[in-house]
């Protein structure tokens, strides 16, 4: 299943200050921590929490969430379907990386073990 341009638009003007606290939300009502999640942003995109905290503040949309992160070079091993699309067939680089945070979180709140959510083996 392939993204429309019309959907790959409305994910890059979406703000991340919009979607975080959904995020933070399915981790702790899973039993995880707000830090776990934090781990699992800095590890796709090199955010520590003071520069997260400044793009929520500056409500920077996921485009310029993602052109300002450096991507963790193992992201392409995220693979799977979340939200109804198979991450490693979708074509806009940035609908993918806003899926790949999304399924990042989604196995955080599933109990995935952290090493495995990291890519570490």
């Amino acid at each position: 299943m392939s993204t429309t341009p019309d959907h790959d638009a409305r994910i890059a003007n979406m703000t991340f200050a919009s979607v975080y606290p959904h995020y933070v939300a399915k981790a702790e009502r899973k039993g995880r921590t707000k830090e776990e999640l934090h781990q699992v942003i800095t590890w796709l995109t090199g955010f520590d929490d003071q520069k997260l905290q400044e793009l929520i503040d500056e409500k920077v949309t996921f485009e310029a969430f993602f052109t300002r992160a450096s991507l963790n070079p193992d992201a392409h091993l995220i693979t799977g379907v979340i939200c109804g699309y198979r991450i490693e067939e979708i074509q806009n680089p940035l609908t993918r990386q806003v899926r790949y945070l999304d399924k990042l979180v989604d196995e955080l709140a599933k109990g995935r073990k952290m090493e495995k959510i990291l890519r570490q083996g």
